[in-house]
């Protein structure tokens, strides 16, 4: 494969020195682009684009088009392994997505099997494939897969909820059932990120969206231990480099410490927390991503660049920070405010690094 030309990006996940610091976002490949939305209604379906491998390399480039990003993003969704363990997931119209056959019981998690990553997965394969050609080294390209319990989360109530009361009925209820299924979903899970890595992914990352609706103790119990068990199980050299793994535990910034003590390389840090105090508490374990609010993109430009410097300022000189948003992009962001925050970073974040 062709020689990575930009490679700041896998640089500060391993806290190694770079000239500035990198810059990528959550969804950045989306909604709030007009050529993403093109190309949606060309494919018909937003499962139909994730399916088809050139127009996920399609999309997935876009913002690259665009902005002087140092990372590509696979474009998929986050409910790929539950789909494909035939769940049957559809997306419905302004509700998001659906489960035509959700996990209700014992029964249910029994009959789950673990998806081949190369036989119902294999469409996010051969889009891992294209775009890492397409790339041709321009930058390194992330694979992603869902926390066992956030996807456990989707499965069990079928959807989206605000109230978890299925899920967290089955935790306390069940507890025996929901470990089942956590396990499940993690050797899946690692299954999957390894033909992903196999497949051309230069670093992972793993999205534990509803870790943050737990207590500190279930927290621990149901979402932490299952991503350290696929930190230990993903490959973690290809290519002859480090493949590095990220975790994001949305509002979960009050366990950094340990999350820090998984293995991982790097953790996201959503907006609620300051990144002077979140390097303070990880100190050199772990690099860290983030961490602007992504409404600050609503404002004007000025705002949007002072925001910028004060989370550059915040990180402080030194390795081991990815500028992210704390969360993912929102779809009405106008696109010239996005690449006011992509420069911003790049010109202020040098002096950071001498």
């Amino acid at each position: 494969m062709s020689e990575l030309k930009n490679d700041r990006f896998l640089k500060a996940l391993l806290r190694q020195p770079v000239d500035m610091t990198p810059v990528w976002m959550m969804r950045q490949a989306g909604r709030y682009l007009p050529e993403y939305r093109a190309t949606r209604e060309q494919a018909g379906s937003f499962m139909d684009l994730c399916m088809n491998a050139d127009l996920a390399c399609e999309v997935t480039l876009q913002p690259l088009e665009r902005y002087a990003l140092d990372a590509a993003i696979l474009f998929s969704d986050i409910l790929t392994i539950p789909d494909a363990m035939g769940l049957e997931l559809r997306f419905a119209q302004g509700e998001g997505p659906k489960f035509d056959k959700p996990i209700r019981s014992a029964a249910d998690v029994n009959a789950l099997g673990i998806p081949d990553p190369e036989g119902e997965l294999q469409y996010v394969m051969n889009a891992v494939r294209t775009i890492r050609k397409e790339l041709d080294g321009r930058v390194p390209l992330i694979g992603f897969s869902g926390s066992p319990w956030t996807l456990a989360t989707y499965m069990v109530e079928g959807g989206s909820t605000k109230e978890f009361g299925k899920v967290k009925g089955m935790m306390f209820d069940e507890p025996q059932t929901m470990h089942k299924l956590l396990d499940t979903l993690a050797q899946s899970v690692i299954s999957y990120l390894n033909a992903q890595i196999a497949a051309g992914a230069q670093a992972v990352m793993v999205f534990d969206t509803w870790g943050g609706v737990l207590t500190p103790r279930d927290y621990k119990e149901f979402s932490l231990r299952y991503m350290e068990q696929i930190v230990a199980g993903v490959t973690r050299e290809n290519d002859g480099r480090t493949v590095p793994i990220v975790l994001f535990s949305k509002g979960a910034g009050g366990w950094l410490e340990v999350m820090a003590e998984t293995g991982c390389d790097a953790l996201g840090v959503d907006w609620t927390l300051d990144m002077a105090d979140a390097r303070a508490r990880v100190g050199d374990k772990v690099a860290l991503q983030g961490n602007m609010d992504p409404s600050i993109l609503y404002a004007n430009p000025e705002r949007i660049e002072q925001e910028v410097k004060i989370i550059l300022e915040s990180y402080g000189k030194g390795n081991g920070h990815v500028f992210n948003l704390g969360h993912g992009i929102h779809q009405h962001i106008d696109p010239e405010n996005v690449g006011v925050f992509i420069d911003a970073v790049h010109e202020h974040s040098t002096q950071y690094h001498k």
